[in-house]
């Protein structure tokens, strides 16, 4: 059993704009504390070994300069790389660019805190109008949730069997909470209300197959 509002609480959600080189963009952030130290976070972020342990294999020179290219996913660029604390990249899906940020270090209750921003350009063909920052917010959520699965355990998450529970009523239950704080996050950043609560159950709708 997965206690579906704990997990959903445990992450800050937050949505906001940044000019980048590239032009104007939308920034996407969450947080997360673990029960672990900064050094362990970051290995288990940043190492090939680990990081299929809990999200997706990996392959590429995993340095600065390097290209990466996730299993069936992403691929991009590692444009800054300093351990313990910081980790930029591009994120590359398809013809589609956008650019991670990830920052680790000690939060206030002592444990660690994991904070990554995805930043992507405003002209995005009608993607954010339709499904709003969940987009990728929920995609990073699961994720997010994975990770704490295998920091508690020390174990690989077997994909299969989290896959399907994403499917299951409460996997559905996690997505759908998942995507009202996205778009709550989104109307404090203020978007309108209706929009983007629609964007949010668009998302839901998305990531559980019933669009």
């Amino acid at each position: 059993m997965t206690d579906v509002s704990h997990e959903v609480n445990a992450v800050e959600r937050r949505v906001g704009e940044r000019t980048i080189p590239a032009g104007q963009a939308r920034t996407v952030t969450i947080t997360r504390s673990y029960d672990t130290t900064p050094e362990d976070l970051w290995d288990a972020c940043t190492r090939a070994e680990r990081i299929a342990r809990w999200f997706l294999p990996v392959s590429g020179d995993l340095r600065e300069g390097g290209r990466y290219q996730l299993e069936g996913n992403a691929g991009g660029t590692i444009e800054r790389c300093d351990p313990p604390r910081a980790f930029d990249a591009t994120w590359e899906y398809g013809p589609m660019m956008s650019w991670i940020e990830l920052r680790i270090g000690p939060a206030e209750d002592g444990r660690a805190r994991f904070e990554l921003h995805h930043i992507a350009l405003v002209d995005d063909g009608g993607h954010w109008e339709r499904y709003g920052p969940g987009a990728v917010g929920v995609g990073w959520d699961l994720g997010l949730l994975g990770l704490a699965r295998h920091l508690e355990s020390g174990e690989a998450v077997d994909p299969k069997a989290f896959e399907a529970w994403t499917l299951s009523d409460e996997g559905k239950a996690f997505i759908a909470a998942a995507s009202a704080g996205w778009g709550e996050a989104a109307i404090a950043a203020g978007a309108d209300a209706e929009a983007a609560r629609t964007a949010a159950d668009n998302t839901t709708a998305f990531y559980t197959g019933t669009a």
